[in-house]
């Protein structure tokens, strides 16, 4: 997904050029912060991140919304699981 969407996210986070597990360590840090159903917009400019928030998101089973999208491909939104 390239375009941009009109998602109203609840809290973001700006990875910048993180990879990998730095990448996952945030993400995981940051989502404590996020109530179960919110919308969290990462902005994560490392390639990597195409491949590894899907995987984190499967893994932890919150739901990648939308991205890719955005200018550069760089956005993506991630709805929390609730408990």
């Amino acid at each position: 997904m390239t375009e941009q969407i009109n998602i109203k996210p609840d809290v973001s986070l700006d990875l910048g050029n993180k990879g990998c597990g730095d990448l996952a360590i945030s993400l995981m840090i940051k989502m404590k912060t996020v109530e179960g159903g919110q919308v969290l917009e990462v902005r994560a400019l490392d390639t990597g991140a195409q491949n590894d928030i899907p995987a984190w998101c499967r893994m932890t089973k919150n739901e990648l919304i939308a991205g890719p999208c955005g200018e550069g491909n760089a956005f993506y939104y991630i709805k929390k699981k609730i408990k």
